[in-house]
C-alpha cells in the first residue's frame, strides 16, 4: 500500500511527462486565459501537495519509530507531493499552449484513484480507532483526488486569437452530437467547424513547397541521349511514388509517430493480461491463497483491459486524422497539377482517370496510414507471443513457431498475386469503365440521337465483367489467406499438445494462458495479410499518383510578359516534346489596338496559333511575348455549372452599368427574357440547357466583361446566326465595337469581316503563307486572292444589294452560286472568269457595275454605329440594388441530397434478393457449424485440462488429441467455405446492382442529365460501386463471424458461472442502447460525407475541361480556393464520423471490460465449487469480448454505412424513364421510312413540367424529298422541332407522323436508328475512328471509306499511321473542331436514312469546306427529306421551303423567294445578314 500503489501513478507521470511536454511544445494553439476551471484545478492541486508535506512532518515528529522499521513511510508522501507539483506544472503548460482538455492527466488521476481503492478498503476495515489524524487525512486526500478526476472530464475555454472556433473533440461534446443525431437526423449546420490544422489551405500551402522542390530535382536531369532520356523517364515513373511518400512522411510523420507510441503502450498492456491470467489460475489452484489476491488479480486485469482500450483508440484516432490530412493533401496536389499539366501529359490521362485518382487512390492511401504500423508491429507481436509461449510450454512451442514460419511465405505469395491482379487487371478495367462512363455522360445527347446506348452499354459491361473476374480471383486467394491464418492458431495449439511429452501434463494454467496468448496471436496473424494487401495497393496508388504529379507541366517561359505588343519571333511549336511541330516558322508582330484575322482550312493550325500565344503548346524555338492581361474565347465554349451572371462576371465584382452594356453588345438580352430567371438562371454542366449560339455568346461576354488588354477569339461567331454574328462584330470586335482600343486576334471563317481587319494571317499546314491587310493580300494575287474571289466576293455582293432592287435579284445571285457550287466550277477558278460570271448575273438583276458595287459594299460595311460611346471610358457603377429573383426559379441541377434516418429495410432486402435465398441460408448454417466446432474443441480442451493426473501422466491423450484435431480441421474448412461464399455473393450482388444502375441511367430522359451533375453520377459508378464490390461483403464477413463468436463466448461464460447472466443481460441492453444511438448518427454522417463528395468530382471534371480558359484568365487561385472549400466541407462530415466510431468503441470496450471483471470476480467468489479448467475457459474467452464487441460494431457500422451505397445506387431506379427502346411485336417494316414524309398535327412540346410550351400548336406537312430550312432567332424553337422528331422530348400535345406512322407508337431505337441528325456539337468518343463511325460494326470497310471520301476526310485519314484504327482521344481532342464536324457528316452518310436533320452542322468549318459539305448533302441526300436548322442563311436559299420560327410558333412558311417578296420576318433577317 505504501510502495507499489503509490509509485505506479508517479512512475507513469514522471516517465511520460518529457514526451508530453515535447508534444505540447510542437503544437501551439494559442494561450488560454486563466479560467474558473483552471483555478479550481490549481487550488485542489496545491491542497493535495500540502497533504503530502504535512504527512511527512507528522511522521517525522509523531511516528519516528515507523521510520526505523521502514524508510518507505517517509519517502511515499514526498514522492506523491512532488508528482502532484509536476501535474500542476503540466496544467499551466497546457494552458499556455492552448490545450483545452488533457487525456494525459485524466489517465494519471484515474490511476491515482484506482491505486487508492485498496488502502481505502483497508482503512474502512481497520476503522477510525487506529490513527485518527492519518485516517481523516487519507479520506480528505482521496476526496480531492476524485474531484480532480471529475474536473478533468471538462474542457477549458477556447484559446485566444483563433480564427476558427475550435471544438475540441472530447467525450462530452461528441455525446451531444450523438444524442442530437439520435433524436433527429443530423444536418450540415450541426457539424463542427474543421480545425485549422485540418483545413486544405493549411495542409497544402506547406506541402506544396516541399513537393515543388522535389519535382524540381527530378526535372534537373533532362539533357542526354534519347535512350538515356527513356531510361530516366522509366526511373522517374518508378521513383515518383517513393518521392511522394517521402514528402508526405516529412509533413505528417511527427504526428503519426505519437500514434505509434500509443500502439506500443497498448501492446505492453495487451501482453501483461495473460501474465495476470496465469497468476489468477495459479491462485485458483492454490487452496491456501488469501482471497484478496484473487480480487486484486481480477481488478488488475480489468484495469489493464481499460488502459489497453484507451491507448488503442488514441492510436486509431491519430491514424484517421493523419489519413484525413493525407487525403486532403493528395487531392489538393492533384487539383493544382490539373491546372498546370501540359497537353501531351493531359492526353495520357482522361478526366475519368483523374477522378479515379482523387476517389479510389486517395482512399487506398488513407487505409494504408491506418494499417501501416501492422506491417512492422505484427511480426514483433508474433515473436513476443511465441516467446511467452516458450516460457509456458517449453520446447514444444517450437512446433508452433515452425507452423507460423511456414504460413508466412504462403501469404506473401498470395499477397503478391492479389496485388498483381488488382493493379494490372482490376484497376485497369475500372479506369477504363470510369473513363467510358465519363464520356457517355458527356456525349449522352449523341448516344440518344443515334440510338447507340446498347453498343456503349455492352462496352461498359465488357469492362465490368473483366473487372469482376479479376476481383473474384483476388477474393478466392484472400479466402485461402484468411483460412490459413485462422487455422494456424489451431495448428499451433495442436502441435504444442502433440509435442508435449508424458511428464508435461496439460493443466488449466498451460491450456488457458497459451489460449490467451494464441488469441493475441490471432490479431497480428489476421491483420498481417490485410496490412500487406493494403500496403501493396497503396504502393500501386502512390505510383499512379506520383506518375501523374510528376508529369510534365506547361513551361512558364512559353510566353514572356514584356512591355511590347503581342508578337512572336521565328516560333516553332508542337503539342508534345516528342511529337511533330504543329506550327513552323511563325513570325508575327501585332501592334497594340489592332484587329488581326486568322484564316485557313480545317486543321491548318488556327487554334494551335492561339494556343501557342497562350503558352498551351511546347515551344521548340523562338520567342512569344504578350503585353498586358489576356481574355480568351475558345472555339468550343466552356460553360460552368453556375448562373449566367456568374459565368459572365467569372469571379469579378458585378458592375451594373458595364454588365448591362456587355449583355447588350453580346446580344444576350433577348435570351435572358426567355430564360426562367433571367441572368440568375442556372446553366447545366457544359451549358446543357443553352443552345450552341447562346453558349458562345456567354463565353464571349465573359471575355468582354474582363476588360483585358489582349483578346484571343477562336472563331466565336461560327455558332451564332448570321445576323447576330454581324451585330456582335459591329458592336464588339469590329473597328466601332467596344473592344476597338484592344488588341484582338480573331480566328474566323466569315469572309465578310476580313476587309475591316488591320492584319490578316493565312495559315496552311501550320505555316503562315501570307500576311498583310485585306487590300495588300488581294493585290498580291496569291492563293488568298483566289480564295476571296471565289467565295467572299459573292458573299459581299449579296450583302451589298441596295434596298428596293428587283426582288428576285438576291435569289438569282444565290441560285447562280448554288449551281456554281454543285457543278464545282467555282472551286479555285481563275479570278477573271469569276468576275465576268458575277458581273453577268449582277447585270441581269439590274445591279450597277462591279466597281460601283465594290465601293458601295465597302461603305456599307464600314458604316458603323456612330452613336457608340467608348465603353472603356465609362465609369462603372457598382451594383447596389439587384432585382430579387425567387430562389428556385432558375435552378436546374438537382443537388445530391442526403437521405435521413436509418437505412431502410428495403435496401437490405434488395441487396440480399439480388444474391438469392438459396445461397444465403447455407452460408448462415456454415457459420453456425464453424462456431459450433470452435465451441466443441474449446470445451473439449477444458475437460482435458481438468483430467486428473495419474502417475505423472493423463489417460487417453491420443484419443483426446484426435478429437481435438478433427474438430479444428472441420472449422478450417468451414472458414474457407464461408469467406469464399460471401465474396461470390458480393460479386453477384454488385454485378446486378451495377447493371441496374447503368440501365437506369441510360434509359433516363435528357432532362435528367441536364439537372443531374455528372459528378453525382460518376460518384455512383466509381466510389459507390467500389464500396458494393469490396466493403459490403467484407463487412458482412466480419460481422457474421464475430456475432457467432460472441454467442460462443456468452455460452461458455454462462456454462462456467450461470450467475454471470445477471451481469451479461444488463450489459447486453446497454450495448444495444449505445449501438442504436451510434448507428443513427454514423449513418447520417456517412450520407452527408457521400453527398459532399459529388461536388468535388463535378468541380474536378469542370476544371480539367476548362483548364485552358482558367489559365488564360489567370483565375487559378480562385478555382483552387473553390476546390479547397469543397474538400474541406467533405472532411467536415468525415471527421465527426470517425471520431464517433472511436467514441462508440471506447464505450463498448468498457462494457466488454465489465464482462471480464464479472467473469473474474465471480470465478474468485466461486473458487470452492469451480474447477480451474472451466474458470480458465470462461476468463480467457471473456478477455476476447472487448475485441469482439468493437469489431461487431465496426463491421455492423461498415455494413450499414456501405449499404448507403446500395441506397444511393438504387436512387435512380425511381427517377422518370424514357419510353421503351423497342416495342414487342412491332410491325414496322424494315425499310421504314420509305418516302420520308413528316406531318405535325397541333404539336406542342415543353422542356420541363412547369415551364411554358417551347413549341405551340405546330401544324405542318413536309413532303417526300423536300428540303426545308428552319430559321429564327435564338430560343425561337428551331432545335425543339428536331428534339420532337427524335422524341428526345415527348409531346405535351399533338402528334408527329413519319410516313403515316405515329412516332409515339414505335420504340425509341426503332425511330432514332431510322432517321439521322448531324448535331450542333460534334462529339467523338475515345476509341478507334471506325468505332466512332460505326459502333455496331454494321458496315464494311469499303462503305466506311466511301463515307469518309464524301465527307472530304479520306485524304486526312489515309495519311494517318493507323488509318481507320486511329485512336481518338477523350472527346476527340486530337482532331480539330472542323474535322470532328466532318466525322459527324461521315456518320450521317454511312447511315443514309430517308430523313436527315442538320442542326447548324457546318458552323465550325471554313467557307470552302462548308461549300463542299453543302454540295455533298445536295448530291448524296437528293432523294431524302432534309431539315436544316440554319445560321448561315445563304445555305438554305435554294431550299424548297423555309420555316421561320418565333417564340414556339411558325410565323412564316414558304419558298425563300416568296418570303423575301412578302417582306416579313425572313426578309428582315436576310437584310440584317446582308443578303438583300
Amino acid at each position: 500500500q505504501n510502495t507499489v500503489l503509490v509509485w505506479v501513478p508517479c512512475i507513469y507521470l514522471w516517465l511520460l511527462a518529457p514526451f508530453y511536454c515535447l508534444h505540447l511544445y510542437c503544437h501551439d494553439h494559442g494561450r488560454i486565459h486563466m479560467s474558473c476551471l483552471c483555478t479550481a484545478k490549481m487550488v485542489l492541486g496545491f491542497l493535495l501537495a500540502s497533504f503530502g508535506f504535512v504527512e511527512f512532518f507528522y511522521i517525522l515528529l509523531e511516528r519516528s519509530h515507523e521510520i526505523q522499521q521502514h524508510m518507505v513511510f517517509l519517502l511515499s508522501p514526498i514522492i506523491r507531493s512532488m508528482t502532484v507539483i509536476l501535474a500542476l506544472c503540466i496544467i499551466q503548460l497546457e494552458r499556455i499552449r492552448g490545450c483545452r482538455s488533457s487525456v494525459f492527466l485524466f489517465l494519471f488521476w484515474i490511476l491515482a484513484v484506482v491505486c487508492s481503492l485498496v488502502p481505502l478498503r483497508a482503512k474502512i476495515q481497520l476503522g477510525i480507532a487506529s490513527d485518527i489524524v492519518r485516517y481523516l487525512a487519507f479520506f480528505s486526500y482521496f476526496t480531492i483526488q476524485l474531484a480532480q478526476l471529475f474536473l478533468c472530464c471538462f474542457a477549458d475555454q477556447p484559446p485566444v486569437g483563433k480564427t476558427i472556433l475550435e471544438k475540441v473533440v472530447n467525450h462530452l461534446s461528441l455525446c451531444r452530437l450523438v444524442v442530437k443525431g439520435y433524436r433527429a437526423p443530423l444536418a450540415e449546420e450541426d457539424l463542427w467547424t474543421l480545425r485549422e490544422e485540418d483545413t486544405s489551405h493549411k495542409i497544402i500551402s506547406e506541402l506544396q513547397q516541399d513537393w515543388t522542390a522535389e519535382c524540381a530535382k527530378i526535372q534537373k536531369n533532362k539533357n542526354g541521349s534519347h535512350r538515356a532520356q527513356l531510361l530516366r523517364k522509366l526511373q522517374k515513373e518508378q521513383s515518383s511514388g517513393f518521392i511522394l511518400i517521402r514528402t508526405l512522411a516529412r509533413k505528417f510523420g511527427p504526428y503519426f509517430l505519437t500514434g505509434t507510441l500509443c500502439i506500443i503502450f497498448h501492446d505492453a498492456f495487451m501482453f501483461a493480461i495473460p501474465q495476470v491470467l496465469s497468476l489468477l489460475l495459479g491462485f485458483m489452484r492454490d487452496e491456501d491463497a488469501p482471497l484478496w489476491k484473487g480480487y486484486f488479480y481480477a481488478t488488475l486485469m480489468f484495469l489493464l483491459s481499460c488502459l489497453q482500450s484507451l491507448f488503442n483508440h488514441q492510436y486509431m484516432y491519430t491514424c484517421f486524422t493523419v489519413g484525413m490530412r493525407v487525403k486532403t493533401a493528395v487531392m489538393g496536389l492533384v487539383y493544382r497539377k490539373s491546372l498546370v499539366i501540359n497537353s501531351a501529359s493531359r492526353r495520357t490521362c482522361t478526366v475519368g482517370e483523374i477522378v479515379n485518382l482523387v476517389s479510389a487512390d486517395t482512399q487506398k492511401l488513407m487505409d494504408f496510414v491506418v494499417y501501416f504500423n501492422a506491417v512492422w508491429l505484427a511480426p514483433i507481436e508474433i515473436a513476443l507471443c511465441l516467446f511467452f509461449l516458450w516460457q509456458h510450454l517449453g520446447p514444444s512451442a517450437l512446433a508452433g513457431i515452425a507452423t507460423v514460419i511456414l504460413i508466412f511465405p504462403l501469404n506473401g505469395f498470395i499477397a503478391k498475386k492479389r496485388s498483381k491482379l488488382q493493379v494490372k487487371i482490376q484497376m485497369k478495367f475500372m479506369d477504363g469503365r470510369i473513363r467510358l462512363m465519363n464520356e457517355i455522360l458527356n456525349g449522352i445527347k449523341i448516344l440518344k440521337f443515334y440510338a447507340w446506348e446498347k453498343a456503349f452499354l455492352e462496352q461498359v459491361l465488357g469492362y465490368r465483367e473483366k473487372e469482376l473476374k479479376a476481383l473474384k480471383k483476388s477474393q478466392i486467394l484472400y479466402s485461402i489467406s484468411i483460412a490459413s491464418f485462422n487455422s494456424s492458431s489451431f495448428l499451433v495449439r495442436a502441435l504444442f499438445y502433440v509435442t508435449l511429452d508424458d511428464r508435461n501434463v496439460l493443466d488449466a494454467q498451460k491450456v488457458f494462458v497459451s489460449m490467451a496468448l494464441i488469441n493475441i496471436l490471432k490479431t497480428p496473424l489476421s491483420q498481417l495479410p490485410f496490412a500487406i494487401s493494403t500496403t501493396m495497393q497503396a504502393v500501386v496508388s502512390l505510383r499512379r499518383l506520383g506518375k501523374y504529379l510528376c508529369s510534365e507541366e506547361l513551361k512558364v517561359d512559353n510566353v514572356s510578359k514584356a512591355p511590347l505588343s503581342s508578337g512572336r519571333k521565328n516560333g516553332t511549336f508542337s503539342w508534345s516534346t516528342e511529337g511533330p511541330p504543329c506550327l513552323r516558322r511563325i513570325n508575327v508582330r501585332v501592334p497594340r489596338g489592332s484587329l488581326v484575322a486568322v484564316v485557313g482550312h480545317v486543321g491548318s493550325g488556327k487554334s494551335s496559333l492561339l494556343s501557342a500565344m497562350l503558352g498551351e503548346t511546347e515551344k521548340r524555338s523562338g520567342q512569344v511575348t504578350v503585353k498586358g492581361s489576356v481574355a480568351y474565347v475558345p472555339q468550343q465554349a466552356w460553360i460552368q455549372n453556375a448562373t449566367v451572371q456568374d459565368n459572365i462576371t467569372f469571379g469579378r465584382e458585378k458592375l451594373k452599368t458595364w454588365y448591362q452594356r456587355v449583355l447588350e453588345v453580346c446580344a444576350l438580352l433577348p435570351d435572358l427574357d426567355i430564360l426562367p430567371a433571367g441572368d440568375a438562371t442556372e446553366i447545366g454542366e457544359k451549358g446543357l440547357n443553352l443552345s450552341g449560339g447562346q453558349k458562345q455568346r456567354v463565353s464571349l461576354a465573359r471575355a468582354v466583361y474582363r476588360k483585358a488588354d489582349v483578346y484571343m477569339l477562336d472563331d466565336p461567331l461560327s455558332a451564332v446566326d448570321a445576323h447576330v454574328g454581324q451585330h456582335i462584330f459591329d458592336k464588339v470586335i469590329g473597328p466601332k465595337g467596344v473592344l476597338r482600343d484592344k488588341t484582338r486576334i480573331l480566328v474566323t471563317h466569315g469572309m465578310s469581316f476580313l476587309p475591316q481587319a488591320d492584319l490578316i494571317l493565312v495559315l496552311v499546314d501550320g505555316e503562315i503563307t501570307e500576311s498583310g491587310s485585306y487590300q495588300e493580300l488581294l493585290s498580291r494575287h496569291g492563293a488568298f486572292a483566289d480564295f476571296i474571289h471565289t467565295f467572299a466576293n459573292t458573299e459581299r455582293k449579296e450583302s451589298a444589294i441596295q434596298r428596293g432592287l428587283v426582288p428576285g435579284g438576291p435569289m438569282l445571285v444565290s441560285a447562280w452560286l448554288t449551281s456554281c457550287r454543285s457543278q464545282g466550277t467555282c472551286h479555285r477558278s481563275s479570278s477573271l472568269g469569276t468576275y465576268t460570271d458575277v458581273s453577268a448575273v449582277i447585270k441581269m438583276c439590274g445591279i450597277p457595275s462591279i466597281q460601283s458595287y465594290e465601293t458601295f459594299g465597302l461603305s456599307v460595311l464600314s458604316r458603323g454605329d456612330s452613336t457608340n460611346t467608348n465603353l472603356q471610358n465609362m465609369e462603372p457603377v457598382s451594383e447596389e440594388e439587384q432585382e430579387q429573383v425567387p430562389e428556385d426559379l432558375g435552378k436546374l441541377t438537382v443537388v445530391d441530397k442526403a437521405r435521413t434516418g436509418r437505412v431502410r429495410l428495403e435496401m437490405y432486402k434488395k441487396y440480399f434478393k439480388t444474391i438469392g435465398l438459396a445461397i444465403i441460408i447455407p452460408i448462415v448454417f456454415l457459420y453456425a457449424f464453424q462456431q459450433g466446432a470452435s465451441l466443441a474443441y474449446n470445451y473439449w480442451l477444458s475437460m482435458w485440462a481438468d483430467d486428473p493426473v495419474v502417475n505423472g501422466t493423463q489417460i487417453d491423450t491420443d484419443l483426446k488429441l484426435a478429437v481435438f484435431g478433427a474438430l479444428g480441421f472441420v472449422q478450417g474448412i468451414a472458414i474457407f467455405g464461408t469467406t469464399v461464399a460471401i465474396s461470390i455473393c458480393g460479386i453477384i450482388a454488385s454485378r446486378h446492382l451495377h447493371m441496374d444502375l447503368l440501365i437506369n441511367v441510360l434509359r433516363s430522359p435528357m432532362s435528367f442529365f441536364e439537372s443531374t451533375p455528372s459528378g453525382n453520377l460518376l460518384n455512383r459508378f466509381a466510389k459507390e460501386i467500389d464500396a458494393i464490390d469490396c466493403m459490403v461483403p467484407e463487412g458482412l464477413k466480419m460481422m457474421l463471424s464475430y456475432v457467432f463468436k460472441l454467442m460462443e463466448v456468452c455460452i461458455i461464460v454462462l456454462m462456467a458461472t450461470p450467475f454471470a447472466a445477471v451481469i451479461i443481460l444488463p450489459l447486453a441492453f446497454l450495448y444495444a442502447f449505445v449501438q442504436s444511438f451510434y448507428v443513427a448518427t454514423s449513418c447520417q454522417l456517412r450520407r452527408l460525407e457521400a453527398v459532399s463528395r459529388s461536388p468535388i468530382y463535378t468541380h474536378f471534371n469542370e476544371t480539367v475541361q476548362g483548364a485552358s480558359v482558367i489559365r488564360a484568365f489567370g483565375e487559378q487561385s480562385r478555382f483552387i480556393l473553390q476546390a479547397n472549400k469543397r474538400v474541406d466541407f467533405n472532411q467536415t462530415s468525415y471527421f465527426p464520423r470517425f471520431v464517433a466510431t472511436r467514441w462508440l468503441a471506447v464505450n463498448l470496450e468498457f462494457v466488454g471490460n465489465g464482462v471480464v471483471l464479472a467473469a473474474a470476480i465471480l470465478s474468485v467468489m466461486g473458487k470452492s465449487t469451480l474447477s480451474p479448467g472451466i474458470v480458465g475457459l470462461a476468463v480467457s474467452h471473456s478477455l476476447q469480448v472487448t475485441g469482439i464487441l468493437s469489431w461487431i460494431v465496426r463491421s455492423w457500422t461498415d455494413v450499414e454505412n456501405n449499404i448507403v451505397s446500395v441506397e444511393r445506387v438504387n436512387e435512380y431506379a425511381e427517377t422518370a424513364k424514357e419510353a421503351s427502346w423497342s416495342k414487342e411485336g412491332s410491325t414496322l417494316p424494315l425499310a421504314w421510312p420509305q418516302t420520308g414524309t413528316i406531318e405535325f398535327q397541333d404539336y406542342g412540346l415543353q422542356y420541363r413540367k412547369g415551364l411554358e410550351l417551347a413549341l405551340k400548336g405546330i401544324t405542318l406537312n413536309i413532303h417526300e424529298r423536300e428540303k426545308v430550312g428552319i430559321v429564327g432567332r435564338t430560343g425561337a424553337g428551331k432545335s425543339s422541332l428536331a428534339l420532337g422528331i427524335f422524341r428526345i422530348l415527348e409531346a405535351a400535345k399533338g402528334r408527329i407522323f413519319i410516313d403515316g406512322v405515329n412516332i409515339e407508337d414505335i420504340g425509341l431505337h426503332d425511330l432514332r436508328s431510322r432517321i439521322t441528325i448531324i448535331p450542333q456539337d460534334p462529339v467523338l468518343f475515345s476509341g478507334s475512328l471506325r468505332m466512332n463511325l460505326d459502333p455496331f460494326d454494321t458496315y464494311t470497310d469499303e462503305e466506311v471509306w466511301s463515307s469518309l471520301e464524301l465527307a472530304h476526310l479520306k485524304n486526312f485519314v489515309s495519311n494517318l499511321p493507323d488509318k481507320l484504327n486511329h485512336e481518338c482521344s477523350e472527346g476527340g481532342e486530337n482532331l480539330s473542331l472542323g474535322q470532328r464536324q466532318l466525322v459527324c457528316l461521315a456518320r450521317a452518310l454511312l447511315r443514309k436514312t430517308k430523313i436527315l436533320v442538320l442542326d447548324e452542322a457546318t458552323a465550325a468549318v471554313d467557307l470552302e469546306t462548308d461549300t463542299l459539305i453543302q454540295s455533298t448533302i445536295r448530291t448524296q441526300f437528293e432523294d431524302c427529306t432534309v431539315l436544316t436548322i440554319a445560321h448561315r442563311l445563304n445555305t438554305i436559299m435554294d431550299y424548297t421551303r423555309v420555316i421561320v420560327m418565333d417564340r414556339g410558333h411558325i410565323s412564316e412558311m414558304d419558298s425563300p423567294a416568296n418570303l423575301i417578296t412578302q417582306r416579313g420576318q425572313f426578309y428582315r433577317m436576310c437584310r440584317e445578314a446582308g443578303l438583300v
